[in-house]
């Protein structure tokens, strides 16, 4: 008996101790403190940045709450509607113009580029200098949301906390979906669908070993927002039922018209931008105009200023007409569209929300109408399309639907969210092919979307792989062919697969930076594609590990 209990033990111990040793050696534990550091610093930055949108408000609308702006626009002169919005557009321009690199404020979008090209690395001046825009942006009325930003600043504060530690690349890129899940889940008081952000959006994978730690800061970052700002969720709704099982045909048209509703967004905010950009004006002047045309717009309908969680909540509680629900569906889709590409800082988080609400208002509505004995509700179908056109503009259904639970509390209606979400999800991939942060994307040249195999060429560069000088080639400095190709240190892994594919030389010469007349180094076809094929597996491992 004693033999089989330590022939039992040494067994444990066998199977144990490697995957201890392991763990350890992989710094997993270093990752967990780091996640948590980053959930608590990038909640406490998510809270001064909402206190700072809510210090804004008060000097013109007399009042600190978001909830409250639309009500306090309405009680304002149409003059001051009209010139603290552009004036609050000229401290934007001045600010984008001396301070902010990239002349605009960024969001989720730039996170995404970050964790794929940019190292997980996020300047921490460029990230407060983004943060501050968004605030003065929204609180001077900016027809936006503040998550986005809030996104962006809780990556820029994990990241500060990554660079400090020796990581790898694969746990650099942990560490900034760590920000942006806490920073979901300060934003939202939704743990929950802030992890599943990080995954669905920022990593663009589920991996078990960036699940914990995403947990984590989620859980921390949550933990002190309910302390500080209490235990409640963004949107308090009566209990609705589902009347009918009849109903489920209209579910799944609701979803198609979420779908359209979320096209015809994505469509306006992309002809808003193509319009800003054929105006020849200095950039700092830009949004003032656009503060300008958004002012007007509020002076008829006040709802559309900030972040629009009052107009969004009373359309969960029925409280808003026909008719002025499709008034305000039509007025926050122009406001927000002219918001973007005037360059003011914020979000689509809080827009699609809106929009998402107004449509399922209409939807009820109609439904009711039609088959009064059938349809529930239109409180109901203003959370399903809630979820619905936010799911698809995001890009994010899983996540989506989450959050819809956790903003709503309303966890009996998990059928029919999933319907709505999916189809009008699947809706907007079939016609656009792309959320609004990969046609953000796209627009500078970063197709991520198109699989794995194109954020490797572009995060690798030819420094990772060239091939130092010889002492034969330093003795006999070779002489740099004009007509020839050439590759610098910084140019990207594609750049040099593309160079190889229009030569048939084995290696190209790779110059200086500073010197295109001096040869600084080789790259070689052979390293080229065994860096490209290890990183396509270094890839498929993190995504599954």
């Amino acid at each position: 008996m004693p033999g089989g209990v330590g022939r039992f033990f040494q067994f444990l111990g066998d199977q144990i101790a490697p995957n201890l040793g392991s763990m350890w050696a992989s710094k997993r534990p270093l990752v967990w403190l780091l996640a948590l550091a980053s959930g608590v610093l990038a909640a406490y930055a998510i809270i001064a940045f909402r206190f700072a949108i809510g210090f804004l408000h008060y000097p013109w609308l007399g009042t600190y709450l978001e909830g409250n702006v639309g009500t306090a626009a309405a009680a304002t002169p149409w003059y001051v509607l009209i010139a603290v919005p552009t004036f609050g557009g000229l401290l934007v321009g001045y600010l984008l113009y001396r301070f902010v690199p990239g002349r605009r404020a960024q969001a989720v979008a730039d996170v995404i580029e970050a964790r794929a090209v940019g190292g997980a690395n996020i300047p921490l001046s460029q990230g407060l200098w983004s943060a501050t825009v968004a605030a003065l942006s929204l609180g001077a009325g900016a027809s936006a949301g503040r998550e986005g930003p809030a996104v962006h600043l809780g990556a820029t504060m994990a990241s500060a906390i990554g660079r400090k530690f020796s990581l790898s690349g694969e746990k650099r890129r942990v560490i900034l979906a760590c920000g942006a899940a806490a920073a979901v889940s300060a934003s939202f008081n939704a743990p929950i669908a802030g992890v599943l952000f990080a995954h669905e959006v920022i990593l663009g994978h589920i991996a078990i070993s960036a699940f914990a730690p995403t947990a984590i800061a989620a859980v921390a970052a949550t933990l002190i927002t309910r302390f500080h700002l209490g235990d409640f969720p963004a949107f308090t709704i009566p209990t609705y039922e589902i009347t009918s099982l009849w109903e489920f045909p209209a579910f799944a048209l609701l979803g198609v018209t979420c779908g359209a509703v979320a096209l015809c967004f994505q469509f306006s905010v992309m002809i808003a931008d193509h319009a800003a950009r054929s105006f020849t004006v200095p950039l700092w002047v830009r949004p003032a105009i656009g503060g300008m045309m958004v002012g007007i717009i509020a002076v008829f309908v006040p709802d559309v200023l900030g972040v629009g969680y009052e107009a969004t909540d009373r359309a969960l509680h029925q409280l808003i007409p026909l008719g002025g629900l499709f008034i305000l569906l039509f007025a926050k889709t122009a406001a927000t569209a002219i918001t973007l590409a005037s360059r003011f800082g914020g979000g689509v988080f809080s827009p699609a929300i809106y929009l998402g609400a107004m449509t399922g208002g209409i939807f009820g509505y109609i439904a009711a109408s039609v088959f009064p004995n059938l349809a529930s509700s239109d409180g109901l179908y203003a959370i399903l399309g809630m979820g619905g056109v936010a799911g698809a503009v995001l890009g994010a259904p899983i996540s989506t639907v989450l959050i819809a639970f956790e903003l709503t509390g309303g966890y009996q209606m998990t059928i029919a969210l999933l319907i709505t979400v999916s189809i009008a999800s699947v809706m907007l991939q079939a016609v656009h092919g792309q959320s609004i942060f990969h046609w953000q994307l796209n627009q500078r040249g970063l197709f991520l979307n198109e699989g794995p195999h194109k954020e490797v060429v572009r995060r690798w560069k030819v420094k990772d792989f060239m091939t130092e000088l010889s002492a034969e080639d330093l003795e006999t400095p070779p002489v740099v062919d004009p007509d020839a190709p050439m590759l610098t240190p910084e140019d990207t892994l594609e750049s040099a697969l593309r160079a190889f594919n229009r030569n048939s030389d084995p290696r190209i010469p790779v110059v200086s930076a500073t010197d295109a007349s001096k040869i600084v180094a080789w790259a070689i076809h052979l390293d080229a594609l065994r860096t490209y094929n290890q990183a396509l597996v270094d890839s498929h491992v993190e995504e599954h590990r």
